[in-house]
């Protein structure tokens, strides 16, 4: 699915995101979390706090295996944490819930791209113990608004057929303009 729209004039200050780049991986970047970009939201920050969670917006604190069980909870194979981070050292964006009481990750997604035309969506998982009140939404559009904001309008992701009426509202379609994604595939040599 892709979200497809362009940026033709420069946004104003006041829609800028305040950006900064760690020197150790020029790739981290590190959005404010109180980014000034107006973007409509389902839920604000404000309301999300008031209800026990906490947005993050780098990977400092997040417990890889706490994440883990989250991937498998909701049917993606069980990944080796130290995959899952340097995968997170690759990410160019990423938005987490954690919920305060347990201080553990129940919401996330990350973006990759090429910083400037083009981004992928990955890894959007809600803990089946809070899907249904908005976190899942909470983490794509804040994903979306940053890569807005940051002038990429070419962006992607890559979903289970059977939650692709989830993604329609926040904006994506199947196959705009005709388009068709292939992915790589080795077969196996026959014996």
């Amino acid at each position: 699915m892709l979200l497809r729209g362009s940026i033709s004039t420069p946004l104003p200050s006041s829609l800028r995101l305040n950006l900064t780049t760690t020197r150790t991986n020029p790739r981290n970047v590190t959005v404010s979390s109180r980014a000034s970009l107006e973007y409509p939201l389902s839920i604000s920050d404000e309301a999300l706090e008031s209800r026990g969670f906490a947005l993050r917006r780098t990977a400092e604190g997040l417990n890889l295996e706490a994440l883990n069980k989250v991937f498998v909870a909701v049917g993606f194979p069980r990944r080796d944490p130290e995959k899952i981070r340097v995968a997170l050292e690759h990410t160019d964006s990423m938005v987490w819930v954690e919920q305060r009481k347990t201080q553990r990750a129940v919401a996330f997604a990350r973006a990759t791209g090429d910083g400037v035309f083009n981004a992928i969506i990955w890894d959007v998982v809600v803990d089946p113990s809070f899907q249904g009140i908005g976190l899942g939404k909470a983490v794509v559009e804040r994903l979306v608004g940053d890569l807005l904001g940051r002038g990429i309008s070419n962006i992607a992701l890559y979903s289970e057929p059977r939650v692709l009426g989830f993604y329609r509202p926040l904006g994506f379609v199947a196959d705009p303009d005709g388009i068709r994604g292939m992915v790589y595939s080795r077969k196996q040599k026959k014996k």
